[in-house]
């Protein structure tokens, strides 16, 4: 509790003390589709997200300063192809302080271990409650934060909040980050 207050307090500094930024440029006109995006996740992303709310940079902080979102960072990995092996990480991303970053749920299809590890995963860190809002990145221009809220959207997350700009927009902001630590797959079984 004392942490979230302490992060409550530091990001309410720094953006009374950040300068204004403008958000980096979408492409207007960008469709939402009906389903999910299948690939090309890194290219231009609509303005919003059926059932979610598009958060810009100080509303993302606004909401972080509140203490009852929880940002989920959705960068891809690949997977070790040894049984319950890590995620293979090439390099080290850096996330906005308290998040959790669930590797791979952002995809347009994925396995179902992923899809139902996803799931429980939000139910955990939200306690059950779904109207915790719940904040989804990835990096600008990344549809995989799209797909993970629409997603969240349909289990029926009610307070989903889609942050385009991602960790590219936080960092050119000049806000606070953390080096960013996946928490571990699921099991996959194997295939028959």
């Amino acid at each position: 509790m004392a942490g979230a207050v302490l992060l409550g307090l530091l990001l309410t500094a720094a953006a009374l003390a950040a300068p204004a930024h403008a958000a980096p440029a979408h492409a207007a006109g960008v469709p939402q589709p009906d389903g999910y995006r299948m690939s090309d996740y890194r290219s231009p992303t609509p303005d919003g997200v059926a059932g979610g709310e598009t958060a810009d940079t100080p509303a993302v902080q606004a909401l972080l300063a509140q203490g009852r979102a929880v940002p989920v960072f959705v960068q891809r990995l690949e997977r070790s192809t040894l049984p319950g092996g890590p995620w293979l990480q090439s390099k080290a991303y850096r996330q906005i302080p308290g998040s959790v970053w669930l590797p791979n749920v952002g995809m347009g299809a994925p396995d179902p271990a992923t899809l139902a590890w996803f799931e429980s995963q939000l139910e955990r860190l939200t306690g059950g409650d779904r109207n915790r809002d719940l904040l989804f990145y990835c990096l600008s221009d990344c549809w995989l934060s799209w797909n993970a809220a629409k997603r969240a959207v349909l289990f029926g997350y009610a307070r989903v909040h889609w942050y385009p700009t991602g960790i590219d927009g936080w960092m050119e902001a000049g806000l606070p980050t953390e080096e960013a630590h996946p928490l571990p797959p699921p099991a996959v079984s194997p295939a028959p």
